[in-house]
Parts: structure tokens; sequence; C-alpha cells
């Protein structure tokens, strides 16, 4: 069974208030989430600012991150670069450094270039040259650029290239990769806000920024699908539904952090050129966090 399958969350990097790595608050953030069901992490991704970090930081986040988990649980890094050369070289660098997977974005700054035969000889030297299996990354909202099914089903049959992550809401387009790809390649949705579609139409999990505040809810969320509960699913979905939108293109990452902050996370600032939250937009959060029973109450935190 692919190891790949199920509930990842993709963790946000903490800063700590004069723009540096909090390195404590990154191991306390992951033992706890090593306390809930997901299956793994991963680090590095859109939602840890991957763009926004050194190469020597983004190596840093990777070594405490495998320190801080059990073999057991998988450890994905994010290692796409603009360049075939620097992808390859963050990607080994990275499986020294203990990662199970690679998740590769697309390179995207020549967009007009990136066709599917530019992707498929991208991904496939990346994937030859990788010491560990290889995801691919959709991510069109940040890149511009989207993965073609036909480019996916060229790249699912080689043995080096497991599964990827589809953070579009385009279900037609998941249910073509599913489609094009074989049974042991692993799809994984990246959009919270239309989950229970996406497992419907075929999905093996998600990487959702949505599980690090709720892991329980989006873990019952895929076992309610599993087992043929649409009507229930559909209602948990309306319910996250406020905070998944919050979490996602409004919000985006600084939404994530000062969400993480009211739940007790170590998160920090997001790097510039990203802004911090207005209050107004913290108060919001508060509301919604409070509606699924998220925060402590007053006098819980008496007691």
């Amino acid at each position: 069974m692919n190891r790949f399958r199920g509930a990842f969350t993709p963790i946000a990097t903490p800063f700590l208030q004069n723009g540096n790595l909090d390195e404590a608050g990154l191991r306390r953030n992951i033992a706890r989430w090593m306390t809930t069901p997901l299956t793994g992490l991963v680090v590095l991704g859109s939602n840890g600012e991957a763009p926004q970090l050194d190469d020597d930081e983004a190596d840093r986040v990777v070594e405490i991150s495998r320190e801080a988990m059990p073999k057991s649980r998988p450890l994905i890094v994010g290692t796409g670069r603009e360049s075939t050369r620097a992808t390859i070289a963050a990607t080994q660098r990275a499986a020294a450094l203990g990662a199970d997977a690679a998740l590769v974005r697309t390179p995207s700054f020549f967009k007009s270039q990136m066709t599917a035969p530019v992707f498929v000889r991208h991904y496939t030297a990346v994937a030859d040259a990788s010491p560990i299996p290889v995801l691919l990354y959709n991510v069109a909202i940040f890149t511009g650029v989207n993965l073609q099914p036909e480019a996916v089903g060229t790249l699912g049959a080689h043995p080096n290239i497991v599964g990827m992550k589809d953070s579009g809401s385009d279900i037609g387009l998941i249910a073509e990769f599913i489609a094009q790809t074989p049974d042991d390649f692993v799809v994984l949705a990246g959009s919270a806000a239309t989950l229970v579609h996406a497992l419907a139409a075929g999905c093996d999990g998600g990487i959702l920024a949505l599980a690090s505040l709720i892991p329980d809810e989006i873990v019952r969320m895929q076992s309610l699908v599993t087992d043929g509960k649409l009507t229930e699913a559909r209602a948990l979905q309306r319910r996250l539904m406020p905070l998944a939108r919050s979490l996602g293109g409004v919000h985006g990452i600084p939404g994530l952090k000062a969400a993480l902050e009211l739940m007790g996370f170590a998160a920090g600032p997001p790097r510039p050129p990203l802004l911090p939250v207005t209050p107004q937009t913290v108060e919001l959060l508060r509301t919604q966090l409070g509606a699924l029973g998220l925060l402590e109450t007053p006098s819980e935190v008496r007691g």
C-alpha cells in the first residue's frame, strides 16, 4: 500500500518577531500534531512560505521536522525550484536529511514555455536523480500554470513518481488525473473547500492547511466518504466551509498563521513582503474557530 495515502497538513514555518526561524516553536508544533490522527506532515510547501526561505533555513526546517517525527509518520518535503538543476539539488538534500518523499511544484516563471513536453522532461529528470519518491505538485493559484492530464499520465508511469497534489477545485480535472494514472498512483486534494467532492471523485486523501487546525475532522471526513456516508460528509463540509474559505484564497498564509496563534501554536508573523492580517480579520478567525469549539473557554483557561 502506498504510504502517502491519507490526511497530511502542509505546516506553517514559524518565525520569531525578528524574522528568524523559530526552531523551538517548530518542535512544539510538530509534537502537538504527532498526537493527532494525521498520516504525516508536509514541510516547505506553499503554506510553509517555502519561496521565502533561504536554502540553509529550508534544510534546517527539514532536519528539525525529521528529528521531531517518528519514522512511521511520512515526512514530505517541498523541493520545487525554477530550474531542473536546482530542484534536483534541493531534492537530494531533503533526502539526505530524512525526507520520505519530495513534493515538486511546477516551474512557472517562463509561463508561456511551460508545455506538457517541458514538464515531462523536468519531472523525469528530477525523478531519475531523486533517492526518494516524487509527488507532482499542481498549484495554479500561485504558479499560473497547470499540469495537463496527458503529462500526468505519462509521468505516472515513471517508477519513482508515485503521486501528486492538486490544489485546485476543478473536480473534472482531478478526475482526469485519476483516470490517466495507475491505480497505485496517489492523487491528493489540496482544497479544503471542495474536499468531499474530490474524495468522492477518487482522491486518496489530502494535503490541507485546514488539517493543521482540525485534523480529526479532516480524517473523519475522509472516513465518511470511504464508508459511503456522503450526507454526513457534506454536512461536515458545510460546517467547516467558513474557516476553509478564510484560510484558502481569502486570507491565505497570514490568515493561517493568525489562526494557529489563536489556537496556541507557534506561528509568528509571515515573512515580508507578506503582511499580517488586520485585527478585524483576527476577530473573524476567532469567531470562526470558536464556532467550531476550537478555542478554550474562560473557565477552561482558569481550570
